[in-house]
């Protein structure tokens, strides 16, 4: 079900700080600063040869990863997130195996302008896994 892994998300309190790792001491090529309101987060991209990781911030009132930037001053590991042909046939799948969907269940827009949901990380290994459809 389950195609490449498409990034791995890293939630930080700096933004800046933390491009600057990746694109001075690392050398790697990071996006511009993409303001996601709907999903509550800032987020850039590190693009690598196979993958991508995803560093993002809290945005506005109310982020989702408040807490989690909170518990991880410094950063951490927030989601990883897979490929899929068809969300809505994985989502289906995964539901009638006993997986949990967050939010409504239904997919919203991702920060690459295509279809995603999150999958609970009880069900997953204590991973929040992010799905979405290419």
């Amino acid at each position: 079900m389950i195609g490449r892994l498409n990034h791995v998300a890293i939630a930080v309190r700096d933004l800046d700080a933390a491009c600057a790792i990746y694109r001075d001491t690392l050398g790697a090529t990071v996006t511009e600063p993409l303001p996601q309101p709907e999903h509550g987060v800032t987020v850039v991209f590190v693009n690598l040869p196979n993958s991508k990781v995803e560093l993002m911030s809290p945005l506005g009132e109310g982020s989702p990863i408040e807490s989690f930037v909170e518990r991880n001053p410094n950063g951490g590991v927030h989601h990883v997130c897979y490929e899929v042909d068809d969300i809505i046939a994985a989502r289906d799948k995964l539901k009638a195996q006993g997986a949990r969907v967050l939010g409504t269940g239904e997919p919203k827009i991702g920060a690459h302008g295509k279809p995603v949901l999150f999958l609970h990380p009880k069900d997953f290994l204590g991973t929040l896994v992010e799905l979405e459809q290419v």
